[in-house]
Protein backbone atom coordinates (compact mmCIF):
# COMPACT_ATOMS: atom_id res chain seq x y z
CA UNK A 1 0.00 0.00 0.00
CA UNK A 2 1.54 3.36 -0.90
CA UNK A 3 1.95 5.45 1.57
CA UNK A 4 1.45 9.48 1.35
CA UNK A 5 5.19 10.22 1.33
CA UNK A 6 6.25 7.15 -0.85
CA UNK A 7 6.76 7.63 -4.93
CA UNK A 8 4.37 6.49 -7.14
CA UNK A 9 5.20 4.55 -10.36
CA UNK A 10 6.37 7.46 -13.13
CA UNK A 11 4.31 5.66 -15.79
CA UNK A 12 0.65 5.22 -16.23
CA UNK A 13 -0.75 2.41 -18.65
CA UNK A 14 -3.31 3.35 -21.46
CA UNK A 15 -4.98 -0.10 -22.51
CA UNK A 16 -6.42 -0.14 -26.07
CA UNK A 17 -10.36 -0.90 -26.45
CA UNK A 18 -9.71 -2.30 -29.48
CA UNK A 19 -6.46 -3.67 -31.07
CA UNK A 20 -4.58 -2.02 -33.23
CA UNK A 21 -2.04 -3.90 -36.01
CA UNK A 22 1.36 -3.74 -35.88
CA UNK A 23 3.20 -5.08 -39.15
CA UNK A 24 7.13 -5.48 -39.98
CA UNK A 25 9.21 -3.58 -42.83
CA UNK A 26 8.20 -5.99 -44.71
CA UNK A 27 4.61 -5.87 -44.23
CA UNK A 28 3.90 -8.84 -42.17
CA UNK A 29 1.11 -8.65 -39.45
CA UNK A 30 3.75 -9.28 -36.28
CA UNK A 31 1.03 -8.07 -33.59
CA UNK A 32 -1.26 -5.63 -32.23
CA UNK A 33 -0.74 -2.45 -29.68
CA UNK A 34 -2.25 -3.68 -26.27
CA UNK A 35 -1.34 -1.20 -24.68
CA UNK A 36 0.36 2.45 -24.58
CA UNK A 37 3.05 3.40 -21.31
CA UNK A 38 2.25 7.14 -20.95
CA UNK A 39 5.15 9.68 -18.61
CA UNK A 40 2.61 10.79 -15.81
CA UNK A 41 4.19 14.45 -15.77
CA UNK A 42 4.72 15.07 -19.54
CA UNK A 43 2.18 12.88 -21.18
CA UNK A 44 4.67 11.94 -24.01
CA UNK A 45 4.08 8.01 -24.47
CA UNK A 46 7.54 6.51 -23.83
CA UNK A 47 6.51 3.15 -25.05
CA UNK A 48 4.25 1.05 -26.23
CA UNK A 49 3.20 -2.84 -25.04
CA UNK A 50 2.61 -5.17 -28.06
CA UNK A 51 0.84 -8.20 -27.97
CA UNK A 52 2.21 -11.33 -29.69
CA UNK A 53 1.05 -14.82 -30.69
CA UNK A 54 -1.82 -17.12 -28.53
CA UNK A 55 -5.23 -18.01 -29.81
CA UNK A 56 -8.49 -15.98 -28.85
CA UNK A 57 -6.46 -14.45 -26.07
CA UNK A 58 -4.93 -17.62 -24.37
CA UNK A 59 -0.82 -17.63 -24.84
CA UNK A 60 -0.11 -14.08 -25.64
CA UNK A 61 2.76 -12.73 -24.53
CA UNK A 62 3.68 -9.27 -23.74
CA UNK A 63 6.47 -7.16 -25.23
CA UNK A 64 7.69 -3.33 -24.10
CA UNK A 65 9.36 -1.57 -26.81
CA UNK A 66 10.67 1.80 -26.82
CA UNK A 67 8.01 4.25 -28.79
CA UNK A 68 10.53 5.07 -31.05
CA UNK A 69 11.12 1.82 -32.52
CA UNK A 70 7.03 2.38 -33.71
CA UNK A 71 6.04 4.09 -36.74
CA UNK A 72 2.38 4.99 -37.69
CA UNK A 73 1.22 4.64 -41.37
CA UNK A 74 -1.71 7.00 -41.42
CA UNK A 75 -3.36 5.40 -44.83
CA UNK A 76 -3.14 1.68 -43.77
CA UNK A 77 -3.93 2.77 -39.73
CA UNK A 78 -1.40 1.13 -38.38
CA UNK A 79 1.83 0.72 -36.72
CA UNK A 80 5.19 -0.37 -38.22
CA UNK A 81 7.65 -2.17 -36.14
CA UNK A 82 11.00 -0.96 -37.25
CA UNK A 83 13.31 -4.40 -35.54
CA UNK A 84 13.34 -7.69 -37.05
CA UNK A 85 10.46 -10.00 -35.53
CA UNK A 86 12.88 -12.16 -33.77
CA UNK A 87 14.60 -9.45 -32.28
CA UNK A 88 11.05 -8.36 -30.54
CA UNK A 89 10.65 -12.23 -29.59
CA UNK A 90 13.58 -12.34 -27.62
CA UNK A 91 13.71 -9.10 -26.16
CA UNK A 92 12.18 -8.10 -22.55
CA UNK A 93 8.60 -9.91 -22.53
CA UNK A 94 5.98 -11.23 -20.08
CA UNK A 95 3.13 -13.78 -20.30
CA UNK A 96 0.37 -13.46 -17.56
CA UNK A 97 2.31 -10.95 -14.50
CA UNK A 98 3.14 -7.67 -15.65
CA UNK A 99 6.99 -6.00 -14.26
CA UNK A 100 6.61 -3.33 -12.55
CA UNK A 101 7.90 -0.77 -15.09
CA UNK A 102 10.27 0.88 -12.90
CA UNK A 103 14.04 2.69 -13.98
CA UNK A 104 15.64 0.00 -13.99
CA UNK A 105 13.51 -2.36 -16.43
CA UNK A 106 12.91 0.82 -18.35
CA UNK A 107 16.83 1.10 -18.35
CA UNK A 108 16.79 -2.96 -19.45
CA UNK A 109 14.17 -2.58 -22.73
CA UNK A 110 16.31 0.11 -23.69
CA UNK A 111 19.99 -1.20 -23.51
CA UNK A 112 18.16 -4.24 -25.25
CA UNK A 113 17.15 -2.57 -28.25
CA UNK A 114 20.41 0.03 -28.13
CA UNK A 115 18.30 2.69 -27.56
CA UNK A 116 18.59 5.83 -25.46
CA UNK A 117 16.84 4.97 -21.73
CA UNK A 118 13.68 7.08 -20.87
CA UNK A 119 14.47 9.06 -17.47
CA UNK A 120 11.11 7.92 -15.50
CA UNK A 121 11.41 10.31 -12.23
Amino acid sequence: MATPDAPTQQLAQAALSSSMKVESRDGDVTGSVYSFLVHKDSGRVTHAVLSLGGFLGVGKSYYPLPFELLQFDPVRDRYVVTVDKRMLEGGPSWASNAPVFDQAYADRVASYYGVRAERLA
